[in-house]
């Protein structure tokens, strides 16, 4: 992607940190069917140098066809993103030289992708990303919560998916390149006009 240096992000615990936040990603392949991208909620393990990710895909998807022929697999995590008005500048009032832009914090993942069949990694994966979204609810549902045999069969459904990263970036794009003034008021702005606390918060993150 296009990354100029004052909006690079290389700490890999910010990064893992944006993806856990985010997990639902897009994933973009390439191979005999062409270029193919779908939605798929992931998991970041701590495996390997740069971590591995892990999700399930199902069966009838084009896309594990492409997979399974060794294709390299980008996967895209979004996190928070908006629109910035130059109104919230106070360089606005002193020359007029701004426009609108738009803020956003973004990670790329590279590597070549596994598909696996296996019943019980499959299992463990699903309860896995269960757990990862539902453990913050007072009454978290629980794989075992439906019928074992039910489970069985949606299992039948799906494939693996396990890419271990060999390259990733991340894209910090939260007002960096204006003034101190002007990023302060790109903060109060997103708050004073609710278009984004966290936002807002990573803004300030870079603010000194």
């Amino acid at each position: 992607m296009y990354l100029p240096e004052i909006f690079r992000e290389d700490r890999l615990d910010i990064l893992h940190a944006l993806m856990r936040a985010h997990p639902l990603a897009t994933l973009v392949t390439t191979g005999s069917g062409g270029l193919l991208a779908n939605l798929a909620p992931f998991l970041i393990v701590e495996d390997g140098a740069k971590g591995t990710l892990r999700a399930h895909l199902a069966k009838a998807n084009d896309q594990v066809n492409a997979l399974r022929e060794g294709c390299e697999a980008l996967v895209v995590f979004q996190g928070p993103n908006a629109p910035v008005t130059p109104s919230w500048y106070p360089s606005k009032a002193e020359h007029g030289k701004v426009v609108p832009t738009w803020n956003f914090a973004m990670v790329q993942a590279r590597g070549r992708a596994r598909v696996i069949d296996e019943p019980d990694w499959l299992r463990g994966q699903v309860e896995a990303l269960t757990v990862s979204q539902e453990s913050r609810r007072a009454n978290p549902w629980h794989v075992s919560d439906a019928p074992e045999e039910f489970i069985a069969t949606m299992l039948k459904g799906v494939v693996g998916i396990e890419i271990v990263i060999d390259h990733i970036e991340g894209k910090w794009k939260v007002s960096q390149n204006r003034p101190e003034p002007d990023r302060r008021g790109v903060a109060e702005g997103l708050r004073r006009e609710n278009a984004g606390e966290d936002m807002a918060r990573l803004v300030e993150q870079r603010i000194g």
